[in-house]
């Protein structure tokens, strides 16, 4: 099977006329909400609008030749513009120079599609899974909230000359004190989410953000905001943008390379979400390669035209499939659409005041959140509800690019703390029940005197080896000693060097105390490496047994052993009574 495949989301050799006019329709109304959310999210990365239509077209035409799904939109987001802004904005410099800040935005595009192509090429799409739900879960809520404050000030007609969560939030409550607010602005704003979020949960099918967009647009003029100090747009360059190859100096490679790796994670992560919600509806398969090689090849088209890192836009994916788009030709319609704005009339946005794309921000930053999810954890698991608060904070206190390092290594050592400490517990019989049983779940289960099972729900390793044999231990010291203690080992899928080591030790302190460590249900491969640990020269080689149950009826045959009832311990009678 050839890695490239070009059309496949186009379904070229499957394509049935009755789609066309669908396609078409739902590129049309797709385009509605490409524009300004484009143009927001440009500025949200600390871009000229203008780069937003540059990067929206390129990457719905580079998706179209070489993405796998027929659905998936993708563009300028939300999640990764305080991404791009957190990297190429300290390069930038500090008189901000548009033409250096796309450049930098270019690369950066550029570096986190050939990462994409060459993750594919590797098959690595497995990478998206290295952020666990939690940690996602508290990174996308700290970016809501960052994402929120940072546009603050932006809602309410003034600017806030600070990085960090801490310091915009300082500015704003500052600003706001010194009466620098401008009131027409703060209205067209609020106004402005107010109205997206009441279409959003009252007439879902309504395309909102164009709503709110035109009233804000018709508002500069009826109510004359420019002269009531309201930033407004302005005219955008004319034109197709020309290819350019970027030139940035070498000092800037490393910190543009940093941030591209992040960038590259998140967007994945959410492309592979996004594409699996959207294909469990429509019957299509994940490719996962497949996606890393579209999302590469949309951010590399954008990265040559001027424009910035892109990802899946869950919420443009919705409106392209309520609108009836059966496949990439939406996005192309809609990738036309803009075109034809651009060169024909540029000046149609002018007159769009800025607090509305920051409306358009704000409530896009809102669906980020998820506070729900965060509540489920706290009622389900806790650890994992810290796992997110963590992240959160990480992401609030530290900045975007640390955030998302903390939630990557978070998730990572959730995995290495499960498998240092995985469950463990002992079993027992219980009546009516086939098999062997855990006593947490069935304390009154029956046991045979002198024979402990336990269970050990993990790879025996390095990290947790030392766990298990003081485990082990434990129970050899109970009062009488058992003469067997069963490893029910059928979880334990592997044995490394350093534990073959601490079993060896453990088996010959056993049986210098008259106790047999005994093995159940080990897996072939994992038997093969005891053996070939030489580990049968302390531990008995008659004593691995392919089930629990021929180790439970080997130990009853030697020792005449009868399953017993657990003792419950006798009441405490309370003083005074008796």
């Amino acid at each position: 099977m050839p890695m490239f495949r070009l059309a496949r989301g186009l379904s070229l050799s499957a394509y049935r006329r009755e789609w066309l006019g669908k396609d078409v329709v739902a590129g049309i109304v797709l385009s509605t909400l490409l524009v300004p959310q484009g143009m927001a999210y440009a500025e949200l990365a600390g871009l000229p609008p203008i780069t937003g239509l540059y990067t929206t077209i390129l990457c719905l035409l580079g998706y179209a030749v070489f993405g796998p799904s027929r659905i998936l939109v993708l563009g300028p987001d939300s999640s990764l513009g305080p991404m791009i802004a957190a990297t190429i904005l300290p390069l930038a410099g500090a008189d901000g120079d548009p033409k250096r800040a796309i450049a930098l935005a270019s690369l950066l595009a550029l570096m986190v599609g050939a990462i994409m192509v060459l993750g594919a090429v590797a098959k690595l799409g497995f990478i998206a899974d290295l952020i666990s739900k939690p940690t996602m879960i508290g990174y996308m809520n700290g970016l809501a909230l960052t994402i929120l404050v940072g546009q603050l000030p932006k809602l309410f007609g003034f600017k806030v000359d600070a990085e960090g969560f801490i310091r915009e939030l300082t500015g704003f409550v500052k600003g706001l004190a010194d009466g620098k607010a401008v009131a027409a602005a703060a209205a067209v704003g609020i106004a402005g989410i107010a109205l997206i979020l009441v279409l959003q949960h009252w007439l879902p099918k309504v395309p909102a953000v164009l709503i709110m967009v035109v009233l804000a647009i018709a508002s500069t003029t009826v109510f004359s905001l420019a002269d009531h100090g309201v930033s407004l747009v302005g005219v955008l360059p004319k034109g197709f943008p020309p290819l350019t190859i970027p030139h940035v100096r070498a000092a800037d490679l490393g910190p543009l390379f940093a941030g591209a790796l992040g960038i590259t994670l998140v967007s994945l992560t959410d492309t592979i979400s996004t594409a699996s919600a959207f294909a469990a509806r429509t019957g299509q398969e994940i490719d996962g390669n497949g996606e890393m090689i579209g999302i590469g090849t949309a951010n590399l088209a954008a990265g040559l035209f001027q424009g910035f890192p892109v990802s899946t836009s869950g919420s443009r994916t919705a409106v392209a499939e309520r609108s009836g788009s059966k496949t990439q030709l939406t996005g192309i319609t809609g990738a036309a659409v803009v075109i034809v704005m651009i060169v024909l009339v540029p000046g149609l946005f002018r007159d769009l005041p800025q607090p509305a794309l920051a409306a358009v921000v704000i409530t896009a930053s809102l669906s980020l959140a998820d506070i729900p999810g965060t509540a489920r954890l706290w009622r389900q698991r806790k650890g994992e509800f810290l796992l997110s608060i963590a992240a959160f904070l990480g992401v609030v206190l530290l900045g975007v690019l640390p955030g998302i390092a903390i939630a990557v290594g978070l998730s990572i050592l959730a995995v290495f703390r499960r498998a240092w400490w995985p469950y463990d517990t002992e079993l027992g019989r219980v009546e009516g029940l086939e098999g062997y049983h855990d006593l947490r779940s069935y304390p009154r289960a029956q046991h045979l005197p002198g024979l402990v099972i336990y269970r050990f729900d993990g790879p025996l390793f390095f990290a947790n080896a030392t766990t298990f044999r003081d485990e082990i231990r434990r129970m050899a010291r109970a009062d009488p000693p058992p003469k067997w203690i069963v490893i029910a080992a059928e979880p334990m899928t592997d044995v490394d060097t350093t534990a073959s080591d601490v079993l060896e030790e453990l088996d010959e302190a056993l049986n210098a105390d008259g106790i047999s460590l005994v093995f159940a249900e080990l897996k072939d491969p994992v038997r093969s490496k005891i053996e070939r640990y030489g580990l049968t020269r302390t531990i008995n080689p008659a004593h691995f047994f392919p089930t629990v149950e021929s180790a439970v009826a080997a130990f009853r045959q030697e020792t005449g052993a009868e399953w017993v009832d657990v003792v419950p311990p006798k009441p405490v009678e309370s003083p005074g009574h008796g």
